[in-house]
């Protein structure tokens, strides 16, 4: 039985609807990813599967005694002098009567706050808002429910901690537990997700694989809805033209006709066009001295922690830096440093010549809480000037998915998208030649995201970016700045040129302390004589099958990929798309296994040859 199957669901929030008579199935061992433009009903979709929330109207069921943990996008944690304890009282530990069941989730819960990384016994009160998910994710994680709700685990995360995250969710999360997540991480998308799951216009469109995958059978459809709008809107042209001749249309031998024209204008008015993408348009004006900034000798530390030590590098015009490091490795202090807003201990910075400088900071500082939208675009005017081109203040709002009734809103009242968005429109109505972005892909939808790559990439002033988000510093850096040892930085900062995976494949491989046993215990062992190992004749066979035999199973995986990629592929049966899709999740797991199990034989065989 289906963990959740929703049927002809129905769900408003003011004019459109969130949910169209929308369907859906979520079964055991799906890995689901939910995506969509942001305010289109992700999480209240979220929140009715939890539970928390009902339809308006049609059927949603779940399988008996299903067990269930949704974590929201900004948990709250109750106050406690520990974060750890925090989590004691958010997770109701103390309510567990048998005492051998409560210290074993207590002992779970250690487990995923070690493997995340978390500093348990921080004060909530002073923990950054990475600290906080990492705590809330760790005691979600602990329940181990059958079915896993998060809604953006990975804002606020550094980069090793989503690829913790990733691993644990798709090594956890298979045969009889299902995952359902938000998330405009797409890097995210593809390491963990079977199933893309689409709520675009009330409705929820299923695609099968990752990211990647729903990528290319997203275009395809969108070219083959383009054309059928636009025959559609030929024909309904055609017919309003006829109509309009008069006397001939009211006969009764054309009445047919009439009532035909009538219903494409009640299709035509019910049609929701897809929403529309931000434009957006940066004015790099004059062009910057050829350096734009060199640091010489540069350190800052607080109190014993040092963040910045002895670091030099020139950033030149047109360079496109991505800061790259965990939480807390000096990053936002470092943007501080060279903005001059923060003073070195030692060393200095040499800002170059004619510098116009927009910074986006990750806390939008920036933003009045007490102006309107219009007044902090443009305060004064109706008015303003991108790049040349003046527009009214409402037009260039519209550019950035404000609608004319959202322009004379508080700034208090925006979502965390819609404060994203406001700051990214008010920064590029500024010319400037040095773009210092902190965090700027937090609370962008997939569509907005990739616009703002496009924009970056074409721009062609100098860009310093700070972002987890990895397939954003792909496409747009040119060279990463990122501490020496990542899992420890220590104030050390090392340049590398290239986006993030090139960072990964150049950044130095730091050994791991040695572990130190008791020397009580390391006197009394004593020298095992190590036996050698043969390769046993079935292994020789084994190992010399194994490459033909992962060949094959690639290429049948590639063949259903494009087989679930075609546009015929959601005509067939369900119990045919059923068998599809399960024998191509399935295939993951076994060449993940013949891989391994090749790379096993051939240590073993090397060894065996020494």
């Amino acid at each position: 039985m289906p963990f959740i199957t929703i049927v002809n669901a129905e769900l408003a929030w003011g004019d459109l609807p969130l949910l169209d008579r929308a369907q859906m199935q979520l079964d055991a061992g799906e890995r689901v990813g939910l995506i969509g433009r942001n305010g289109t009903g992700k999480s209240s979709l979220l929140t009715v599967i939890a539970g928390r929330d009902n339809l308006d109207d049609g059927l949603i069921t779940r399988a008996d005694g299903l067990r269930s943990v949704y974590l929201e996008q900004e948990p709250a944690l109750p106050e406690a002098p520990t974060l750890r304890e925090s989590l004691i009282v958010r997770g109701h530990f103390d309510a567990i009567a048998d005492e051998r069941e409560k210290w074993t989730a207590m002992a779970r819960l250690d487990e995923y706050l070690q493997r995340l990384n978390c500093a348990s016994s921080q004060n909530p009160l002073s923990a950054s808002g990475g600290e906080k998910k990492k705590a809330a994710l760790a005691l979600a994680l602990s329940f181990q429910p059958e079915l896993l709700l998060l809604d953006e685990p990975t804002n606020h995360l550094d980069v090793e901690t989503i690829e913790t995250l990733e691993a644990i969710l798709t090594q956890e999360y298979r045969s009889n537990r299902s995952l359902m997540v938000i998330t405009h991480d797409r890097a995210f998308l593809d390491a963990v997700c079977t199933r893309i799951l689409e709520l675009d216009r009330g409705i929820l469109r299923s695609y099968p694989g990752n990211f990647a995958a729903y990528e290319v059978r997203k275009n395809e459809e969108l070219a083959a809805e383009t054309i059928a709008n636009r025959r559609f809107d030929k024909f309904w042209a055609q017919e309003e033209v006829w109509i309009r001749k008069g006397i001939e249309a009211r006969r009764t031998r054309n009445e047919g006709r009439v009532r035909r024209l009538e219903a494409l204008r009640r299709e035509r008015a019910a049609r929701r066009e897809r929403i529309g993408s931000v434009r957006i348009a940066i004015d790099s004006g004059q062009k910057s001295g050829k350096l734009v900034a060199e640091v010489t000798g540069l350190t800052k530390r607080f109190g014993d922690k040092t963040v910045v030590k002895d670091l030099d590098f020139r950033l030149m015009r047109g360079d496109k830096l991505g800061l790259v490091g965990p939480n807390g490795a000096g990053k936002s202090t470092l943007i501080k440093l060279l903005l001059g807003k923060l003073a070195p201990d030692a060393g200095t910075v040499r800002l170059g010549t004619n510098l116009q400088i927009a910074y986006f900071d990750q806390l939008r500082e920036q933003l009045d809480d007490t102006k309107t939208v219009a007044e902090t675009v443009s305060p004064g005017s109706e008015w303003i000037e991108v790049a040349g081109t003046k527009k009214h203040v409402m037009s260039y709002l519209g550019d950035f998915l404000f609608a004319p009734h959202r322009a004379e809103v508080p700034v208090a009242n925006l979502s965390g998208g819609e404060r994203n968005r406001l700051l990214l429109a008010r920064l590029f109505a500024l010319p400037a030649n040095l773009l210092v972005l902190d965090e700027p892909t937090n609370d962008l939808d997939i569509d907005s995201l990739e616009l703002l790559e496009e924009t970056l990439e074409n721009y062609p002033g100098t860009v310093i970016l700070v972002s987890h988000d990895r397939r954003f510093l792909d496409s747009v850096v040119t060279q990463v700045l990122a501490p020496v040892d990542y899992r420890h930085p220590d104030g050390r900062w090392m340049e590398f040129a290239g986006g993030y995976e090139d960072w990964v494949c150049q950044r130095p491989v730091l050994p791991e302390a040695p572990v130190k046993e008791p020397e009580a215990k390391a006197a009394a062992k004593k020298p095992v004589r190590q036996r050698a190992e043969r390769m046993s004749w079935k292994e020789t066979k084994e190992l010399e099958s194994l490459p033909a035999a992962i060949e094959a199973l690639e290429a049948e995986q590639q063949e259903l990929m494009q087989k679930m990629s075609t546009a015929d592929f959601f005509k067939l049966p369900v119990a045919e798309q059923q068998a599809v899709t399960g024998r191509s999740q399935a295939l993951v797991t076994e060449i993940e296994t013949a891989y391994a199990r090749w790379e096993e034989l051939t240590q073993k065989a090397e060894a065996c040859a020494k």
